[in-house]
């Protein structure tokens, strides 16, 4: 089984280090679409469900049900992207194809193969974002404890919202990967023309096929095969995002409970005066 370094050491034995980016461009598209589509999705399922029911605000497990349905619309119109940057991903060093190319040379069905595990994996930023607000909650409390009565719990700083997020996302890739790397097989499976190899391959674009070919190579190892990767990938990015996230919510907290402070002077000097 081929680790991290195997793959670099490939890379660069045969002159290929550039091929270490195939199917950047197609995921960076992914990945803006995804954005967009999942914001809006979001917002307009937010603002149809505060119109429906009339309340005031979202509840916990109704912005969970929320953030799922946008996750599931920007999985279905994402899908055919995320299945040509993993083939152009899997491809051998040099060998990776265009995105059309890529996208035209199989059928409109195998463009959305993996979807299932797709919306599946919608779950993976909701286990995420709650283990992040437990153990967020958890520190503040403890922090507070340690304060004088009557004070407010200061924010997180950067370090501790870039840890728990590197933990949350961490936790969260751990108990999803095995459909990860399901769903990157079911992708990367090679269409054919001959009989026999077009059966094998067809086996291998169910879950079941692609379940039982990881455990009868590789065993139970198999399901984690690339885990380090994926994790030096996803959380990097999500613990700087929420980073950033905890600190533009401490400033704004900040200059709110400033402008308060300044409006209520400004009251007390002209009722004084």
């Amino acid at each position: 089984m081929r680790n991290l370094s195997d793959v670099f050491a490939e890379a660069i034995s045969t002159r290929q280090v550039l091929s270490l980016y195939q199917g950047l461009g197609t995921k960076n598209l992914q990945s803006f679409i995804a954005q967009f589509v999942y914001f809006y999705g979001y917002s307009y399922f937010k603002r149809l469900y505060l119109e429906r029911t009339g309340f005031k605000s979202i509840g916990t497990r109704a912005n969970l049900i929320l953030a799922a349905a946008a996750g599931a619309c920007t999985a279905i119109v994402t899908q055919p992207l995320d299945t040509a940057s993993s083939r152009m991903q899997t491809s051998a060093f040099g060998k990776s194809k265009g995105l059309w190319q890529t996208l035209t040379e199989g059928s409109w069905s195998e463009a959305f193969d993996g979807l299932g595990i797709s919306l599946l994996l919608t779950s993976n930023p909701a286990i995420q974002y709650t283990v992040f607000d437990q153990l967020k909650q958890r520190l503040l409390k403890e922090k507070q404890s340690k304060m004088e009565k009557g004070s407010t719990p200061e924010a997180l700083s950067a370090f501790s919202a870039f840890v728990l997020g590197a933990v949350s996302k961490s936790i969260a890739t751990l108990l999803t990967y095995p459909a990860i790397r399901c769903k990157v097989m079911i992708q990367a499976a090679d269409s054919s023309d001959d009989g026999a190899k077009k059966e094998r391959q067809k086996s291998r674009k169910t879950i079941s096929g692609v379940l039982h070919a990881i455990w009868r190579k590789e065993g139970v190892l198999g399901f984690f095969k690339g885990l380090r990767a994926q994790i030096l990938k996803t959380v990097l990015s999500s613990a700087l995002l929420l980073m950033v996230k905890e600190r533009i919510t401490a400033t704004t907290w900040v200059l709110i409970l400033a402008i308060r402070r300044s409006l209520l002077l400004t009251r007390g000097t002209i009722t004084g005066g």
